[in-house]
């Protein structure tokens, strides 16, 4: 009963609801660092291990890295840029170098298995990670395939010279190139695939030891093929000009993703802020020091001329000089070891990459299983494993490279800008590597990244198109309302 005079009492009314966040908002919002980091290593059903110290991470880096320019891409590089080839090997390492500065920074900042990904989604929103993504699907998926092809062509140098037989052009080549099935390719990506599934610490295992192998290869090559030297194989020395040489680092910047599969196992490494920056510089330097040494080598040992249509041409090299079929032999063992290397680690940072994007919800939740007892995304594993196999067994080498370097160009550009933006966001954040004189050389970073992407061919542009156009049709349809940050303003 109310008192004389007392008000009535009246019904709290409820706190208006903030308005929802517009279409543009949403398209960037942003996953805090701290939450990307508090999340590492967390999937469906349970957790990755964090067993990678400095030395398997430079290994990895190492691993996606030496081998493919020189024992596949070489061949398709030499024709356009003739005996400068070794500079745009240069061009391309610089590109990287810059590069490889803000990844390390970012790595050591938000040491995450997302690599650009989750740069981009720490700094400049969910639709630019998601086209980040997306270019990181095109370049590990892609590569995966492309050096599986290489494989291949080694694959049938060793069995001609310790057995005498060889693959059939049916089985070992793509249609388009002579063949209905390639079939080595898809085999080296189903042997990767089994490593894989036992564990990324066994993996890492068997990979160091093929490292070793490889660069022991490249090592021996270079003693043999200086003794067939030729002074007049080095003139001219740029036939095809400076756009030759363009041309020909666009390409050969394929051979330099190596140190972004490293930034993909920020949530398995033991301590990622401390080792992942000098794992992903010290793998630089040792990779791009190699290419110029044995590109130096290969075309003063063999005519310019004389690559073009060469998968396998250090084998070839080898026995030109020696007159020998076991030299040759020798370097195609290392060859097939060298290559499978590339696969092996190149496939484990698509898994990684896709994990991080299904535990964000933009892909669906398959890819982020974890299994218990492993600490290995199998499912994840063995569709993407199959994705790139058959990839590999179906496409021409040089279309697969040519839509990998692109895919590269433009991840590395938006980690460049990412540098320059976290910068101005979060200047008081703890770094263990900074970018000197940044934002200059992010800037240089990324002038190097579009000019190399505007040296790639008109085909190569329409088909990144195409795929960019598919990216954001699944973002749209699927993405944008499953992911988790969406579900959490609801």
């Amino acid at each position: 009963m109310l008192e004389h005079g007392a008000a009535p009492p009246t019904t709290p009314r409820p706190e208006p609801e903030p308005p929802a966040a517009g279409f543009g908002a949403r398209l960037m919002r942003r996953k805090p660092v701290e939450r990307l980091v508090a999340e590492g290593g967390q999937g469906e059903g349970g957790s990755l291990r964090r067993s990678l110290g400095m030395w398997q991470l430079t290994m990895i880096s190492i691993g996606a890295t030496l081998g493919t320019g020189i024992f596949v891409v070489l061949g398709e590089a030499v024709p356009d840029a003739g005996p400068a080839v070794i500079v745009s090997f240069v061009i391309a390492g610089l590109t990287a170098l810059f590069s490889a500065l803000s990844y390390a920074e970012l790595a050591g900042t938000i040491p995450v298995s997302g690599s650009s990904y989750s740069y981009a989604y720490a700094t400049m929103g969910e639709l630019i990670a998601w086209i980040c993504g997306w270019c990181l699907i095109l370049e590990y998926g892609v590569s995966v395939a492309a050096v599986a092809v290489g494989w291949g062509e080694y694959l049938n140098e060793l069995l001609d010279g310790t057995l005498g037989i060889t693959i059939p052009d049916a089985l070992s080549a793509p249609p388009g190139d002579g063949g209905i099935f390639n079939l080595p390719a898809l085999l080296v990506v189903l042997l990767s695939m089994a490593f894989l599934l036992g564990g990324a610490k066994e993996s890492a295992r068997a990979n160091t030891i093929m490292v070793v192998v490889k660069i022991a290869a490249l090592v021996l090559f270079c003693a043999v093929a200086f003794t067939g030297i030729r002074a007049g194989n080095y003139t001219p020395f740029m036939p095809l000009g400076m756009a030759g040489v363009s041309a020909a680092g666009a390409t050969l910047f394929f051979s330099y993703i190596g140190f972004d599969a490293a930034s993909t196992a920020g949530e398995e490494a033991k301590n990622p802020q401390r080792d992942l920056p000098r794992a992903i510089m010290l793998s630089l330097v040792i990779v791009t020091a190699l290419y110029c040494l044995v590109a130096a080598v290969a075309v003063g040992a063999l005519p310019w001329k004389e690559f073009s249509g060469s998968e396998a041409a250090l084998s070839g090299i080898m026995e030109d000089v020696t007159g020998q079929s076991f030299w040759a032999v020798l370097l195609a063992a290392g060859a097939v070891v060298a290559i499978a290397s590339v696969v092996l680690t190149v496939l484990y940072g698509q898994t990684r990459i896709l994990f991080a994007m299904s535990r964000d919800g933009l892909v669906p939740k398959v890819f982020s299983t974890v299994h218990p007892t492993t600490g290995v995304p199998r499912a994840n594993t063995v569709i993407v494993s199959l994705f790139c196999g058959v990839l590999a067994a179906a496409i021409p080498l040089g279309q697969l490279a040519d839509a990998t370097s692109i895919g590269t160009l433009f991840a590395f550009a938006l980690v460049n800008i990412a540098v320059i933006v976290l910068r101005r966001t979060r200047p008081t954040m703890e770094r263990t590597f900074r970018v000197p004189l940044s934002p200059l050389f992010p800037v240089i970073g990324f002038a190097l990244c579009l000019w190399m992407m505007g040296s790639l061919e008109v085909v190569t542009w329409l088909v990144f198109g195409v795929w960019m156009a598919v990216g954001l049709v699944l973002y749209f349809g699927y993405g944008m309302r499953r992911s988790r940050l969406a579900t959490a303003e609801k």
